[in-house]
């Protein structure tokens, strides 16, 4: 029985695959609209399962498989039976007797691995608590982009300095932990000890054969000295609602700022995966910074998603 791939976490490809990716990017970005856009997935049916609610992630994923000539489905959680008690394995059983494919954001990273585990079609990660690759290679990919306009290249962000700032026991922190070192990039990760990278994504670090690294700090001023690109994200992500303030208060004096991005390279980039709260992880200042690419790694989302879903069903044959 054929193996199935799928994309669940960033080293679901290998290096020489993400590149081709990249390259499968640039193409499909500079092309989209034309006539000579290819339609890889063209006679496929893909599902859209969300547990969470999304804006970038939804629309990007329905207008790219669309033009990738997919039938798409979006399947509210509320009107299958899964919120009912059904099984995910039989769920999973269910939907890939229809299916081709399908694109999962959920809290649990298990449920995920338990649709790619019981299913017998390509499973895509659209988020998790635990992950969000499809954000990193976006990221990453604008990040090449910004430094080689004409053809970005995995090797335009090897050895280039990341700082990520805030909650650093989050889906996005892992995520650059995880694809950054698979990159070869220095990750830096800052925030207070309390929010420190946990053991899951450290134990997933060691068992794999990455070229980067990454350590954590809680002094600002020494993660971004010298970086190349600071980034940060949300303080309360959805399910940390609860305990809000506590978060605010214990992350204050680790808002991005520009006296904090002035402690960077003069070229450093800051990128956000938004939705921002301005005036929280970050000045609003900085947002619109020259040097703040948060709209064109948005956009990025798109194609990049595009190109991991063309390569993923290519893959699959």
């Amino acid at each position: 029985m054929k193996t199935i791939r799928h994309f669940l976490k960033e080293t679901d490809f290998s290096l020489s695959e993400l590149e081709t990716i990249f390259e499968r990017c640039h193409e499909l970005k500079s092309n989209r609209g034309k006539s000579q856009s290819p339609l890889p997935l063209a006679g496929q049916s893909w599902g859209m399962l969300f547990f969470k609610n999304s804006t970038r992630t939804r629309i990007s994923f329905d207008v790219g498989l669309g033009e990738l000539g997919a039938h798409r489905l979006f399947l509210d959680l509320n009107s299958m039976q899964i919120s009912r008690g059904e099984s995910i394995a039989d769920t999973a059983r269910v939907v890939s007797r229809y299916l081709h494919g399908m694109v999962i954001r959920a809290y649990e990273h298990e449920i995920l691995e338990e649709f790619a585990r019981e299913g017998s079609m390509p499973i895509v990660n659209a988020l998790t608590d635990f992950l969000h690759p499809c954000q990193i290679y976006a990221d990453a990919f604008s990040i090449a982009e910004k430094l080689t306009p004409s053809v970005p290249s995995l090797e335009d962000v090897r050895g280039r300095k990341l700082v990520f700032i805030g909650d650093c026991d989050s889906n996005m922190a892992n995520s650059w932990i995880l694809g950054g070192c698979m990159m070869g990039m220095e990750v830096v990760l800052c925030g207070p000890d309390h929010f420190q990278p946990g053991q899951r994504i450290r134990d997933l670090v060691n068992a794999s054969d990455l070229q980067g690294s990454f350590r954590f700090t809680t002094d600002p001023g020494e993660a971004c000295s010298n970086a190349d690109v600071i980034y940060t994200d949300v303080w309360v992500s959805m399910g940390d609602e609860g305990e809000a303030q506590l978060r605010k208060d214990m992350l204050q004096p680790y808002q991005v700022t520009r006296a904090m991005m002035s402690l960077a390279k003069p070229t450093a980039l800051f990128m956000h995966c938004l939705p921002a709260h301005k005036g929280e992880e970050v000045e609003s200042e900085v947002l619109e910074m020259p040097n703040s690419i948060i709209f064109d790694q948005a956009e990025n989302r798109l194609h990049m998603q595009k190109a991991i879903l063309a390569t993923l069903v290519e893959l699959n044959r």
